[in-house]
């Protein structure tokens, strides 16, 4: 599914690459039949405004968006596990999911890195990607949600995969949990962040976030390793400021 590609360069760090490909960006989205004609053009005017920024400021924005505070984080089991050791675990069972369905991962990110995780459903079968981004669709959702109160548009990234996964998901709940949420960006939470405090290993460390476990669930398929089928490989299409700026 070449959209769930594009989608992962998208939300990935913003490189010269990344800026040269958007006329092909552009296409391969025009191309999908997973996404709505609303949906293209969304993404298509996020390419534009994106690729149009002087590209150092771009990466700038980015870092002050994903890096600073935990609340918009691009790791799943950050948001789902916090530094228990149930997130390695989590992340173990999850790499041995990417080697049995012939994903080999070379990057140097975490296997819960979101682009990462997209980069891999992008070569699996929709009803296996539709399973999958169920699993992390209330997650999704407060992701979007935060980026929508920051004024931030790459919170179309974030919605273009929730209609991928088929669901419906009632957002009130969520929008009201995120209104309630305190910045976690700030100098003044930075700051409390690095203070000394006691250290639980067994217990997640809050993030701000009212994102429990139940934003990735277990799905019959998921991260068991007990479970792992071979999921064939086939494509389905042809390869065809500041923050608040986005």
């Amino acid at each position: 599914m070449l959209i769930l590609k594009v989608i992962s360069r998208l939300l990935d760090y913003p490189s010269e690459g990344l800026f040269e490909a958007s006329d092909e960006l552009n296409d391969a989205v025009n191309a999908s039949i997973y996404i709505n004609p609303e949906r293209r053009i969304a993404l298509c005017e996020f390419i534009d405004k994106l690729t149009s920024r002087d590209i150092f400021d771009a990466q700038e924005s980015y870092d002050l968006l994903f890096d600073r505070g935990r609340a918009l984080s691009l790791l799943l089991f950050e948001h789902v596990h916090g530094e228990s050791r149930d997130r390695g675990q989590a992340m173990v069972n999850l790499m041995k999911v990417y080697k049995s369905n012939g994903f080999h991962n070379d990057s140097s990110q975490l296997p819960d890195y979101i682009p990462l995780y997209l980069e891999f459903l992008s070569e699996q079968e929709p009803e296996f990607v539709q399973e999958w981004l169920g699993d992390i669709c209330h997650l999704l959702t407060m992701l979007s949600e935060r980026l929508i109160e920051r004024e931030c548009y790459y919170s179309v990234l974030f919605d273009s995969l929730i209609d991928l996964s088929g669901l419906v998901v009632d957002r009130a709940e969520i929008i009201e949990s995120v209104k309630k949420e305190k910045r976690d960006d700030t100098i003044e939470a930075i700051d409390k962040e690095w203070e000394d405090k006691e250290i639980k290993f067994d217990d997640p460390i809050q993030s701000g976030s009212s994102c429990s476990s139940s934003g990735l669930h277990p799905s019959a398929n998921s991260l068991d390793p007990n479970t792992i089928q071979q999921v064939p490989i086939k494509w389905h299409e042809q390869d065809a400021a500041q923050v608040s700026g986005l």
